[in-house]
């Protein structure tokens, strides 16, 4: 009987610390909110709009001690629409995240559909990630700081915190037989973080972004906006007024730094990216075919912790378009607002202005050259020069 109660006793502990080596966490967000956008292709709309602020999610994290500081780790995470209750990220069931791999001492190690080092490092630092949704995000989110677009198929690798300092980057196989480079996706990056001061750069480079698999065609988080033409609409995934006409580049490249120093309670950011669509008309016909065009974009951002539960943020961005051959380059004016306030740590509600404002001329989706129209990111594009939106919203953290 004694036996039988310490091998019970035994087998107990065993199972306490096996359980104390292996976690699995489900978490999750929700975010849903009142939008007025005052130009939806030439009316006004008002709806109800799932993941603004951050992506309506719930998703599996787990790790695995294997011993010797080395770690067995996994995520699992689904996008989905409050509204309606469909998946996300066209459709997918872990549109947002679907990796595998091994982390230690020296960095971790993943495999399978990631963020790649814009995302990472730059990403954080722009308004669009902080308190302003996607609708705050770059026009278009054209240099990806706000995540639109998703890397499948890939290696990803990121060091261990030296003293506030990481870096880290991925490797995208295309996956096309005969062609290594067809759709293939690298990125770079790296970040400081210690103290009041923040930096960040990071380095991608899509190629064949458009074709089928590609960078703007594997289930990202695309802006519903329709292109000019079926034909267009059946070759590419890229709806932003801002830089449709340039999708049929070969390579799809941004360069992208930025900045935020804190201090007392206010916080001043500032991000800058270079994008550039090479060999225009690779993926579909261009008028341009084999040429480049090149976007720059800059963001000053600015928020002000009113208190441990009130925040207020304000950002202006400006984006110059790519010179098109015997026409003014397009100009983008954008100016953001937002309020947070928590309810709890796990709760808060928010409201949310953008304005903004379009200038010159610039490529349509059938490649022809049009006056540039207002398109806030992830709303139906603007019928003319200006466009707002305003939300209000609720997110909940789980």
């Amino acid at each position: 009987m004694k036996k039988s109660l310490l091998a019970l006793a035994a087998l107990g502990a065993f199972a306490g610390v096996a359980h104390a080596q292996s976690s699995v966490t489900l978490y999750g967000i929700i975010d849903e909110g009142f939008n007025i956008n005052t130009n939806s292709g030439g009316k006004h709309l008002y709806n109800l709009s799932s993941g603004v602020m951050q992506g309506s999610r719930f998703g599996l994290r787990g790790t695995e001690d294997l011993g010797g500081g080395l770690k067995a780790i996994f995520v699992l995470e689904n996008g989905f629409d409050v509204n309606n209750g469909k998946l996300g990220q066209g459709g997918l069931m872990f549109g947002r995240q679907a990796y595998v791999g091994l982390s230690s001492q020296f960095g971790t190690v993943t495999l399978g559909r990631q963020y790649d080092s814009v995302v990472d490092y730059v990403g954080p630092l722009e308004a669009g990630d902080q308190w302003g949704g996607y609708i705050a995000a770059h026009p278009g989110d054209i240099d990806n700081f706000n995540n639109a677009y998703r890397t499948n198929n890939t290696v990803k690798y990121t060091s261990a915190d030296y003293n506030g300092l990481k870096f880290g980057g991925t490797y995208s196989f295309g996956g096309i037989a005969g062609n290594v480079t067809s759709n293939q996706i690298w990125s770079l990056g790296a970040g400081y973080n210690n103290g009041p001061l923040a930096l960040g750069v990071g380095y991608l480079n899509a190629r064949t972004p458009a074709a089928s698999g590609g960078l703007f065609n594997n289930g990202g988080t695309i802006a519903p906006n329709t292109p000019a033409t079926a034909t267009a609409a059946a070759n590419f995934a890229v709806t932003s007024p801002v830089y449709a006409g340039f999708a049929s580049a070969n390579t799809y490249q941004v360069i992208g730094a930025g900045g935020a120093y804190t201090f007392g309670a206010a916080t001043i950011g500032a991000t800058y990216s270079n994008i550039r669509f090479g060999n225009l008309g690779m993926t579909f016909a261009s008028p341009y075919k084999g040429q480049s065009a090149t976007f720059n974009n800059a963001e000053l951002n600015f928020k002000y912790q009113l208190t441990p539960a009130l925040l207020i943020g304000a950002a202006y961005d400006y984006t110059r378009g790519a010179e098109i051959n015997g026409a003014s380059r397009a100009q983008y004016h954008q100016g953001s607002l937002g309020v947070d306030y928590f309810l709890s740590k796990r709760t808060d509600v928010y409201v949310i202005g953008v304005y903004q404002h379009a200038l010159g001329e610039t490529l349509s989706a059938t490649g022809a050259t049009v006056n540039a129209t207002a398109g806030i990111n992830g709303l139906s594009g603007s019928s003319n020069q200006n466009q707002l939106a305003a939300r209000v919203g609720i997110r909940h953290k789980f």
